[in-house]
């Protein structure tokens, strides 16, 4: 019996072409309950390839029942139990990836994550013929060392690397070991046509509000957001504060709340939780920040950008490469309430400095984070691995 099973089927087109098409496997190590920016990205690509000619289905070794992926997919998803990649349960599941590769004819093998990349492309360049693609999204914070040297090891097994900025770019070249001309970077794109039609709400009398979006971990860097707002909530007393995103630890958290309370920020200071409609949420705003301590490129800069938003960064990943300092917005050191606090305060001050970085940003984005320039990159990869087959 296969260990691997389809948990939603994608319904048939009924005129065979769709057969036909050159078929992409997306894998990825998990959908959780709560979806991230690589889990997001993989679903936006399912979504989008069909437009452009090509097949695609997902392949996951994990997924939470109540995950937000499994809701209304975009095309045909299989599940293939794997909880290590190096014991004899795992070297059945290659023997059955290998022949799903083969019986389903795929063509293109698209990783994301470190199982997918490593176990999942190794089982591909041995048992198919298949190209192999890892998706980088960034800069190794969740690795072990046995990933590091992993990476290492294997690093000329990829046809190709797809890099989310250009400083993850370089860290798949120097970290890993990756030959140069093997790694390009494509930005994660926008359709900034859904973004036109938001109108600003009415705001409570004298009420400026900042905010972020990440979900709840300490890598988004929400304590120094926080520490940053008590710095000036005294300067400017109009100013509000809020974080949107789920809760992904919970003791992190709660170390947040006490924060809020012991700094006397309860009144001014709101969670949000998951919100469903991102678009409006930041146009209740006047200020995005993103504190992150580590990021590969985030997307909710773009989508800050796209909401007209001025949009202060820290400088880590591909932050600087989306936020033009003194120009879209401000780049500020990783860790640090201090210079965080100082730039919320200079837009504060000046509110037409804000709109004019607001203004720059959106049409930086129309520029160079769309969905169409992203999907042409990636196509056109595929096209020229598909002739080199």
């Amino acid at each position: 019996m296969s260990m691997i099973r389809a948990l939603h089927l994608a319904q048939p087109s009924g005129d065979g072409e769709s057969a036909a098409l050159p078929h992409i496997l997306l894998v990825l190590d998990q959908f959780p309950r709560t979806l991230g920016g690589g889990e997001r990205i993989v679903l936006r690509l399912a979504a989008l390839l069909p437009r452009y000619g090509y097949r695609v289905s997902i392949l996951t070794f994990s997924a939470d029942p109540a995950s937000a992926g499994l809701d209304s997919p975009p095309c045909s998803i299989y599940l293939l139990p794997l909880q290590r990649t190096y014991d004899l349960t795992a070297i059945r599941a290659g023997f059955e990836l290998g022949l799903f590769l083969r019986r389903q004819r795929v063509q293109i093998v698209q990783t994301f994550f470190e199982s997918s990349d490593l176990w999942g492309g190794f089982v591909t360049k041995a048992l198919s013929d298949a190209k192999l693609i890892w998706s980088r999204r960034d800069m190794g914070i969740l690795r072990t060392g046995k990933h590091h040297a992993a990476y290492r090891m294997m690093s000329s097994v990829p046809d190709k690397v797809f890099a989310v900025s250009e400083l993850v770019r370089q860290h798949s070249i120097e970290v890993d070991g990756v030959e140069p001309s093997r790694v390009m970077t494509i930005y994660n794109g926008l359709d900034l046509a859904d973004w036109g039609a938001i109108s600003r709400p009415a705001k409570r009398s004298g009420e400026r509000l900042i905010v972020t979006v990440g979900n709840i971990r300490r890598v988004k860097g929400h304590d120094v957001f926080v520490r940053a707002a008590a710095l000036i909530a005294k300067q400017f007393p109009e100013a509000t504060f809020s974080i949107a995103g789920d809760v992904l630890e919970p003791e992190y958290f709660t170390e947040l709340q006490t924060l809020v309370s012991d700094l006397k920020l309860s009144d001014r200071f709101h969670f949000a939780g998951g919100v469903k409609n991102l678009q409006l949420y930041l146009a209740e705003a006047e200020i995005f920040v993103l504190p992150s301590r580590s990021e590969g490129f985030s997307n909710a800069i773009v989508e800050a950008m796209a909401a007209s938003l001025p949009v202060i960064a820290t400088d880590v990943g591909g932050n600087a490469e989306a936020v033009a300092d003194g120009v879209s917005g401000i780049i500020v050191p990783p860790g640090d309430p201090e210079a965080l606090a100082f730039a919320m305060m200079r837009l504060l001050a000046d509110p037409g400095e804000g709109k004019r970085m607001g203004a720059e940003g959106k049409r930086f984005a129309a520029e160079k984070f769309t969905t169409d320039a992203m999907m042409r990159q990636v196509t056109s990869v595929y096209a020229n691995l598909l002739k080199r087959g």
